[in-house]
């Protein structure tokens, strides 16, 4: 496997079910924040987040946050919460991911990476020897940077949902086939 090929894709987070997770023997989720979980433009977790995260809990999965954005972006986000949240994790770097990996306590074998970048979040988390979930973004920035991200990152998505059909995925909706 590729270390920019993710493990398993979903259209959605909400598609991420407590059984999916443990019957992969997922036990902790390192996820980023920013387009992942909710927009950029959105300071705080969404009803319908919160409700995710629940499921989470009452599955006894745990979860931390992982974000290359600044403190105040994710203190902020994460204030009405209290997980563990790590900012400036300058992933793909794995320094950052390692730490969560470790402060959630339940070891590389049972915990996932989910993120919406695959040369970030998904190199990370192959990088750090975890499991890994790419979702596409929920609102993709525009500018020249991730549109040259989402050029590099789209033969790596056709090639997995070639291999994958089970993903279930419509390849012409997400922001890879916009690039």
């Amino acid at each position: 496997m590729s270390i920019l090929t993710p493990k398993s894709f979903f259209s959605s987070i909400y598609e991420i079910t407590p059984e999916f997770l443990k019957g992969n023997g997922i036990k902790a989720i390192v996820s980023d924040i920013d387009n992942t979980l909710v927009t950029y433009d959105d300071p705080e977790p969404t009803e319908k987040l919160m409700a995710w995260f629940k499921s989470l809990e009452d599955a006894g999965i745990k979860l931390a946050f992982i974000s290359n954005n600044d403190a105040e972006r994710v203190n902020l986000f994460n204030s009405s919460l209290g997980y563990h949240a790590f900012p400036n994790a300058h992933k793909p770097l794995i320094g950052t991911m390692i730490k969560a990996i470790d402060t959630l306590g339940e070891g590389k074998e049972h915990t996932a990476a989910l993120g919406d970048q695959i040369l970030t979040d998904i190199v990370a988390g192959n990088r750090a020897g975890i499991f890994t979930i790419l979702v596409p973004p929920i609102k993709d920035k525009t500018n020249l940077f991730f549109k040259s991200k989402r050029l590099l990152e789209r033969s790596t998505v056709k090639k997995y949902l070639k291999e994958h059909p089970e993903a279930n995925i419509d390849y012409e909706h997400t922001v890879w086939s916009k690039w």
